[in-house]
């Protein structure tokens, strides 16, 4: 933000962004004013479930005297966790005052994905035999959707889901994508979803037998019972 014609930066710092619906960052000044700043992200915003709404709002609207207008100069910066920029938007001016407290921006999310991929991985799409950009988006959207599906935790996921995720890896592969990274990765999350079905149908098998001993055993006492009642009409009838 431009403060009197000096910059002031402010960093928030967000972590589990897959998790998070929306995060509001603390108050901080400039131009002699407070300011703080919004994100919301797909869940928690339905316009477009691909972008990620950014808002700068006035901070201390209260101390403000009535009719208050304050012009201020501004940019947003996305960087990935080793500080390396992902998207940035132009410098804007903007006017705000008191039925317009915030400006937003919206970044679209596969385009961020999509820079930061290419940026862990250079070489993923470079064998890709496809050339027409249409198919070339629709492939990227795909495996966008399938790095997306293997980063949820293994537990939410139905094995409906894991069978659908290997065989689109293996249509990306047979396209010239790269990933053997991503084979790891679905190899990791299978056995992870197979250890935590295995223990919940293991605890399950547990609960069963326990019902079933319960059960032979409230028999055997009605058995016992019954028997009892028996042997004493018996001896009450040769008396």
């Amino acid at each position: 933000m431009d403060d009197q014609n000096n910059t002031t930066s402010f960093t928030l710092e967000i972590d589990n962004f897959s998790g998070k619906k929306s995060v509001i960052s603390p108050n901080f000044l400039s131009g002699g004013c407070e300011w703080y700043v919004t994100v919301r992200f797909p869940d928690g915003v339905r316009i477009n479930d691909h972008c990620m709404y950014m808002y700068l709002y006035v901070g201390n609207t209260e101390s403000l005297r009535l009719g208050w207008k304050i012009r201020a100069s501004y940019s947003f910066l996305v960087l990935n966790q080793s500080l390396e920029e992902l998207y940035r938007c132009d410098e804007v001016c903007r006017l705000f005052c008191d039925h317009l407290r915030g400006r937003g921006w919206y970044v679209n999310l596969e385009k961020i994905q999509e820079k930061g991929l290419f940026q862990d991985h250079p070489d993923i799409a470079k064998n890709l035999r496809e050339k027409d950009q249409l198919v070339k988006a629709a492939y990227m959207n795909d495996l966008l959707s399938l790095i997306e599906t293997l980063n949820k935790p293994p537990c939410t996921l139905s094995l409906t889901e894991l069978s659908k995720s290997l065989k689109e890896l293996m249509v990306l592969e047979e396209a010239g994508f790269k990933l053997n990274w991503l084979k790891k990765k679905h190899d990791e999350v299978s056995l992870e979803w197979k250890k935590a079905n295995f223990d919940a149908t293991r605890d399950q098998e547990f609960e069963e037998h326990a019902k079933n001993l319960k059960a032979e055993e409230n028999k055997e006492k009605v058995k016992a019972a019954t028997c009892a009642a028996r042997q004493d009409w018996l001896e009450v009838k040769s008396d």
